[in-house]
C-alpha cells in the first residue's frame, strides 16, 4: 500500500510539472519519448529531507522514554546504476535534534540538543526502469554518528553523551523522469537506530529507540 501511494503522489506531481523544456537528447529520442534508467549511469539529487523519529526505548534508575525532535535539511544523494534495474543510492545530510526523557521519576528531563550524520547506503531494485515513472524498493545499511552537544539540560544533568549507531535501513521511492536528463524524486526511508546514551558520566544508561522515518523530495540529474 505505501508502494502505491508513493506511486500515486509522484504522479500528481508529474501532471503538474507538465511538459519541461527539451534538450538535444530528448530531440535525438523524439518528443514525449523516456530515455529510462542504463547501466552506468550516474545521478546526482539535491533536495530536502524530513527526519521523523519514531522514539522509544529504555532508561536505568530514572525511568522514562527517550525521545527526540523531529528536524529537516537540505540533502545530497548519489545512484550509480549497476544494470538498468539495479543501483545503489548513498545519501549525505546532517540533522539536529533535541533529545529528552520523558515521564521519567524527575519527569521531562532535557539533554540538550545533538546533531546526527547518518550516511546510508542502500541497494535499490527499480521495477520498470524504462518507464517515465519509476519505482523502487530498497535495502541498506545506516551508521549514524552524533556530535556538536549543547543546549540547556535539566539539573542535576550536567553530560550526556549518544555513541554511534550501527543498522538496516529499508526504503521505497519513486522517479518522474523530467527529460532524459533531469528527474524528480520523491523518497522514503525507514532506519534502525538505536543508540547508547551515557548520562552524568554513565551514572544513567539508556537506549534511546529512535527508528526514524527519512521522507525526502529532490531534483536528480543524469550524467
Amino acid at each position: 500500500m505505501k508502494m502505491k501511494a508513493l506511486a500515486a503522489a509522484t504522479l500528481a506531481i508529474g501532471l503538474v510539472a507538465g511538459a519541461a523544456p527539451g534538450s538535444a537528447q530528448e530531440t535525438r529520442l523524439g518528443a514525449g519519448q523516456v530515455r529510462g534508467k542504463n547501466a552506468g549511469d550516474f545521478v546526482i539529487g539535491f533536495g530536502a529531507i524530513g527526519v521523523l523519529p519514531t522514539n522509544g526505548g529504555r532508561v536505568g534508575l530514572i525511568g522514562g522514554t527517550p525521545t527526540a525532535s523531529n528536524s529537516a535539511s537540505p540533502q545530497l544523494d548519489f545512484s550509480y546504476f549497476i544494470t538498468p534495474n539495479i543501483a545503489l543510492n548513498l545519501i549525505a545530510a546532517s540533522t539536529q535534534h533535541d533529545v529528552s526523557v520523558r515521564n521519567s521519576a524527575l519527569g521531562n528531563v532535557r539533554l540538550g540538543s545533538v546533531w546526527a550524520l547518518p550516511p546510508t547506503l542502500t541497494a535499490q531494485w527499480h521495477f520498470l526502469p524504462r518507464e517515465r515513472i519509476s519505482p523502487y524498493a530498497g535495502l541498506g545499511f545506516n551508521m549514524t554518528w552524533f556530535y556538536g552537544e549543547s543546549g540547556s539540560l535539566t539539573p542535576p544533568v550536567n553530560r550526556a553523551r549518544i555513541r554511534p549507531s550501527a543498522g538496516i535501513a529499508l526504503n521505497a521511492g519513486v522517479d518522474y523522469e523530467l527529460t532524459p536528463n533531469w528527474l524528480l524524486n520523491f523518497d522514503v526511508k525507514w532506519i534502525m537506530m538505536q543508540p547508547d546514551v551515557s548520562v552524568n558520566r554513565g551514572l544513567i544508561r539508556a537506549t534511546a529507540d529512535i527508528n526514524p522515518f527519512v521522507v525526502g523530495a529532490s531534483v536528480r540529474y543524469r550524467f
